[in-house]
């Protein structure tokens, strides 16, 4: 008995010592990156890099030191460093819901109105162009994976909504016809690429179902096998669309019921919230529909009900996911990239290839679709280069691919090399064309909106 309680405690220290490192190399690297302009989200991923099993290994390390000062063994500092790991992926899990959940909160549909004709044309072209450029890079390498196919597709397909926003806001171009139109633009395609990542991983269930491989919680995987090819797909596609509506329902109802018997600043109003967000989860993950599409329908139906007069609900919400789990998040993104399949020749091709195809594909169908819409052509090349990022949503959706086994390391590590190379100059390359040629995104036919929203109001 006494030798499991020192177990314990020096288990317990050795996460707690893990844990204060970990933290003290979060607080200190993106601090020091950000003297030279890297993004947070980049210094994350690279603080994961570099205390992974591929990069520095700084957790193994950290655990054998541990065990040595405790007199424990080489077996006990590796359960020490697998259970650590585990406990960071588990954490990104939760920091991968409050993204998207928080990314539903913060879109806003009420410009929309202004700006119709654009936003439609600028959404379907650089959702199509791009996803059809993803499925055909996929489809060169693995051309019979239709699931891979699709999720690459889904991931070229994503915008950076945290990459945008920011941007957008920065030089007061929220109330513009081109804000409004990027910024809403950027909301519906990824609300599309995500659905279309719910398909891709509905297939892959289905597939491994067949070759007798467990799947999830999924009730329609049960009954996937009455349905025979492309049926399926539309199938599932419609009990999506019932999903949606559903859940949008439910939750802005449960949430306007929640807020007319508790007050803003009661703190068992977090916690009720985050339960209403974790059973649409659960209910999306029944009916086989992943989680990230569940927290972000979930978010964005109870957008309405936490701003305004409950603005004070989404802030203590979103310091809780910036602040504390979304980092997590990414973290434990940087942690699983293994470096040694750029060890072969195939991985610095598919990733030259990934990176050149989305590039490519993304300004091109920006530029054409606003264009298209009369907007001057260094405007519309900025729209272009603004969908270029591909940061939160791209990389969360990657690392379902991977946990899940529809994508291959390969593929992955290649995400992870297109996010730092997009996500790093572009927005810089943006800011200085629009502080530049300001005239060109107010001028020549772009009318501002009617003032719908404030500026710090539409996050």
């Amino acid at each position: 008995m006494p030798e499991k309680v020192s177990i314990q405690i020096m288990n317990s220290s050795s996460f707690l010592i893990l844990f204060i490192a970990l933290i003290a190399l979060m607080a200190v690297i993106p601090f020091l990156l950000k003297r030279i302009e890297i993004p947070q989200v980049i210094a994350l991923l690279l603080v994961g890099m570099l205390i992974g099993p591929s990069g520095v290994n700084l957790v193994g390390h950290l655990s054998r030191l541990t065990a040595y000062l405790h007199g424990g063994t080489a077996v006990e500092a590796a359960a020490t460093a697998s259970a650590f790991n585990t406990l960071i992926a588990t954490l990104g899990s939760l920091g991968l819901m409050f993204l998207m959940a928080l990314a539903g909160m913060e879109a806003d549909f009420k410009l929309i109105r202004s700006v119709r004709i654009p936003v439609l044309v600028l959404s379907v072209l650089t959702f199509s162009v791009p996803a059809l450029a993803g499925y055909f890079v996929y489809r060169h390498y693995l051309p019979h994976d239709l699931a891979g196919k699709l999720l690459y597709a889904s991931l070229f397909a994503s915008h950076s909504v945290g990459i945008v926003f920011p941007v957008i806001r920065d030089l007061k171009l929220s109330q513009s016809r081109f804000g409004a139109t990027v910024l809403i633009s950027t909301v519906i395609t990824d609300i599309a690429s995500i659905i279309l990542l719910a398909v891709s991983v509905q297939i892959f269930r289905r597939s491994t179902r067949i070759a007798n491989v467990a799947s999830g919680i999924s009730i329609f995987d049960r009954y996937a096998g009455n349905f025979a090819g492309y049926t399926m797909i539309f199938v599932f596609l419609l009990l999506v669309l019932a999903y949606l509506t559903v859940t949008v329902l439910a939750v802005k109802g449960i949430g306007k019921w929640v807020m007319k018997h508790f007050k803003p600043g009661e703190d068992v109003l977090i916690t009720i919230i985050l339960a209403v967000i974790l059973g649409a989860v659960v209910l999306g993950e029944l009916c086989g529909i992943n989680l990230v599409v569940g927290a972000f329908i979930a978010g964005l139906a109870l957008s309405t009900v936490v701003k305004g007069k409950n603005a004070l609900i989404f802030k203590r919400f979103e310091s809780i996911g910036y602040g504390f789990l979304i980092p997590f998040l990414f973290i434990s993104i940087g942690m699983s990239t293994d470096f040694s399949v750029f060890g072969q020749k195939s991985g610095w091709a598919i990733a030259l290839l990934t990176v050149i195809a989305l590039v490519g594909s993304k300004i091109l169908s920006g530029f054409a679709a606003m264009r298209l819409c009369a907007f001057k052509p260094r405007a519309s090349f900025a729209a272009g280069l603004m969908t270029v990022p591909q940061l939160s949503a791209t990389l969360a959706a990657a690392a379902i691919g991977k946990e899940l086994g529809i994508l291959q390391p390969v593929f992955f590590n290649a995400i992870i090399v297109l996010s730092i190379v997009t996500t790093l100059p572009v927005p810089t390359l943006v800011r200085l064309l629009l502080k530049n040629h300001e005239n060109d995104f107010h001028n020549a036919g772009e009318f501002t909106v009617p003032q719908v929203l404030k500026d710090e109001e539409l996050l």
